[in-house]
């Protein structure tokens, strides 16, 4: 169940831009759906802790991560969020292994135990066996989605964050990829809030929408 309630403004020399969004989903997949600049991503980097100065409460299943009027705010460390961003933020120096070794030790400085056993069960689980000392660069557009959202689950979070996941590839494999993405997070089980402006991915991968518009929802819908 997710509880979301956040409010923050962010300003530039230039522009001003005011999130003011409250939404609660019981749907194992939730996406956001909205036009570019409408406030998606920021809402996603707000629940993972990536921005400063937020307002409001963001509940994951009972545990409050932020609520200003309780002054709690965890660290983004803290709340047991996986991110998959839009370009997929793979280092390119690291291997695949490597990769989502760092998304183990991003936790502390050292593996901890039984880390190396949960790397080799997602190594299995997303079809990487013969990639895990391949770089990046070396990786097609699916591969990589792969990686990123293995590297992401490889703290066992509470909640999947998924920031336009298909935006990367291009229109063919984007097409493709869509059911593979969709089996991927059935098979995880894990609750995850994706953005999206393109209906045609919403429709593939979430069982609740909500849109959102110039940093407001504008309402629910099934996917």
């Amino acid at each position: 169940m997710l509880d979301i309630q956040v409010k923050l403004t962010l300003e530039s020399s230039d522009r001003r831009f005011e999130l003011d969004a409250a939404f609660a989903s019981g749907a194992a997949r939730t996406a956001l759906l909205g036009p570019s600049g409408s406030g998606k991503s920021t809402l996603l980097l707000a629940i993972a802790g990536l921005v400063p100065h937020v307002s409001g409460h963001i509940r994951v299943d009972g545990e409050t991560l932020l609520d200003s009027t309780q002054h709690i705010d965890l660290p983004a460390r803290a709340r047991g969020i996986g991110f998959v961003f839009q370009d997929y933020a793979l280092f390119p120096h690291l291997s695949v292994e490597d990769n989502l070794r760092f998304g183990v030790r991003r936790l502390g400085q050292r593996l901890e135990p039984g880390a190396q056993a949960r790397i080799d069960e997602l190594v299995a689980q997303f079809d990487l066996e013969a990639l895990r000392r391949a770089l990046p660069r070396h990786l097609s557009g699916g591969q990589k989605q792969r990686v990123a959202l293995a590297r992401a689950l490889a703290t066992s979070p509470r909640l999947l964050l998924l920031d336009e996941p298909l935006s990367a590839l291009d229109i063919d494999l984007r097409a493709r990829l869509r059911d593979e993405l969709a089996g991927m997070l059935e098979r995880v089980q894990v609750p995850t809030l994706l953005v999206s402006h393109d209906p045609q991915d919403v429709h593939a991968l979430a069982q609740a929408v909500i849109r959102i518009e110039h940093g407001r929802i504008a309402g629910p819908k099934h996917a």
